[in-house]
């Protein structure tokens, strides 16, 4: 836990270093419940964005069960552990994924980004502020569940988009989500993306469900991101270590991933330093810091 101090004078250094860098897009990709399909949503989105030449950085902050280097086939040479001890930097363990898309891989060494030391929260920020790779997309693939972890990426990022699958324990644990961070953490607009679903007129009815049932009790904008239909090719695209954007472009899926990071590409630049990576890191190390 850092003191208000130490976090204010570490915010004033972070706006010295960067105040001309160009603005992150900071995505966060959470769903409540195991078994959504986050990581392939964030992993072929990144892909599909960097084909439309941004410039994407995919966080993999399931701490415990990190996968996104699993799907991909890759392996890392170093973790935010190493960065942490000053052994290696953020540039040294960034994993190239695809054209224009980086892996910033998880590390099982830090159990909370939200509870670290004035040491680390130093190094973290110095990290961050000294990283050389172009970046104006941050996806951040969370835990599955509401871990406090999960909460402080949710709040910290600019955007959050919830994944939500055509089963009732999917849309209860999408609501109970929303519900949390709306009511605990004031977060008041969301994304939604329905996964595996049979039909476009079948994710629609989800989404107005969902809709209907957060209006009764919830002050929350919910928007339909659009839907990623079930397809076979997708699984056989994890079987083989390879999304299927990249094995299989042309299939229901891979069309349909395109068509999400075209209205992605399509959402207003962030034009406040709020936008950096750094301050990203900024206000997730923050939020132990006020509470």
């Amino acid at each position: 836990m850092v003191s208000s101090a130490i976090a204010l004078e570490a915010t004033e250094n972070v706006n010295k270093q960067c105040h001309s860098r160009q603005p992150v897009q900071v995505l966060a990709v959470t769903g409540g419940k195991g078994g959504v399909g986050k990581s392939n949503v964030t992993i072929n989105l990144a892909i599909e964005l960097g084909k439309l030449g941004r410039k994407v950085l995919v966080l993999d902050a399931d701490l415990g069960l990190a996968n996104i280097d699993v799907l991909c086939g890759i392996h890392t040479k170093g973790t935010l552990a190493d960065v942490l001890k000053g052994e290696l930097s953020l540039d040294d363990i960034l994993v190239q994924v695809d054209d224009n898309v980086s892996l910033l891989p998880a590390s099982s060494g830090v159990s909370n980004m939200t509870s670290l030391s004035q040491a680390e929260y130093g190094g973290l920020i110095q990290a961050f502020s000294g990283m050389q790779a172009p970046i104006d997309t941050m996806i951040i693939d969370t835990p599955a569940g509401l871990s406090h972890q999960v909460t402080a990426f949710c709040k910290a990022a600019r955007e959050v988009v919830v994944v939500v699958c055509d089963e009732p324990t999917s849309f209860a644990d999408a609501y109970s989500t929303i519900k949390v961070l709306n009511e605990e953490f004031q977060i008041k607009r969301f994304n939604l993306l329905v996964n595996k679903v049979t039909s476009p007129e079948r994710a629609l009815d989800l989404f107005d469900k969902l809709v209907d049932t957060a209006d009764k009790s919830l002050n929350v904008m919910l928007s339909y991101l659009g839907a990623i239909p079930q397809d076979e090719q997708l699984q056989i695209g994890v079987y083989e270590q390879s999304p299927v954007v990249r094995s299989n472009p042309g299939s229901r899926a891979g069309v349909a991933f395109k068509m999400l990071a075209k209205t992605i590409d399509g959402w207003p630049e962030p034009k406040q330093p709020i936008g950096h990576v750094e301050f990203f890191v900024e206000r997730l190390v923050m939020q132990g810091v006020t509470e």
